[in-house]
């Protein structure tokens, strides 16, 4: 067997200096990764640039059916009566409302103001919009919410019911004590949940409930005094 210090002297080794190594094949590296240099840094970047590139995309596809959501709030014709009253008995058919809460929704449309007026004639015409039975189920529905006259009026108004309107029916329901009514009612509730509490603590939540419900001053001083005192 030979030794290792004759295998050396037989097979010298040679060493190379770093500075002599033959560069890489830079052909050969490419091929293998499968572009050339001046692409790599492309390569690296092309994750991003192509979820910049999709959500590019995507914003001028949302912005482009935001355009298309504003035009189709529009009519395409103003001045259609036909579309509009479908218009109006779609709304209608949806829930009931007064003339005025109606106006405002088919003008909001774009309908002309003409042909607004025109087709709420018409449905006044035929019984499909009465303002003076929709004012009474408001004052009602707000009596059985036990709120009193200045509460009900601006639930009115916010339902589009002629001031002029809201006033007679608010007049009849506290001439016939509906308001005093939903009054007493409130104190009642009011005192059978704070049963137990402290005078003034009773009291101050029933005025400042009374006060949100529009009652009163006069007629919430009657019922504190009465069950609250």
């Amino acid at each position: 067997m030979i030794s290792a210090e004759a295998f050396l002297q037989c097979n010298p080794v040679v060493l190379q200096d770093v500075g002599e190594r033959e560069p890489e094949n830079d052909s050969s590296l490419n091929a293998v990764e499968g572009m050339p240099p001046r692409d790599r840094s492309v390569s690296n970047n092309s994750g991003y640039e192509s979820e910049v590139l999709s959500d590019a995309t995507h914003m001028r596809k949302a912005s482009s059916w935001r355009s298309r959501s504003v035009q189709a709030a529009v009519v395409e014709d103003s001045g259609d009566v036909d579309a509009c009253h479908e218009a109006a008995l779609r709304l209608l058919d949806a829930a009931p409302r007064s003339s005025g809460a109606l106006r405002d929704r088919l003008l909001g449309k774009g309908y002309a103001e003409d042909v607004v007026e025109g087709v709420i004639d018409r449905l006044i015409a035929v019984h499909l919009i009465n303002d003076l039975d929709y004012a009474e189920s408001v004052v009602r529905v707000c009596a059985n919410r036990m709120m009193g006259r200045r509460g009900t009026m601006m639930e009115l108004a916010r339902k589009g019911v002629d001031r002029k309107l809201a006033e007679r029916v608010c007049g009849e329901a506290e001439q016939n004590g509906i308001f005093e009514e939903a009054a007493w009612e409130l104190g009642r509730r009011v005192a059978r949940k704070t049963e137990g509490l402290e005078r003034q603590v009773r009291q101050r939540r029933f005025w400042s409930a009374g006060g949100r419900k529009g009652h009163n001053p006069a007629t919430l001083r009657e019922v504190a005094a009465e069950l609250l005192g």
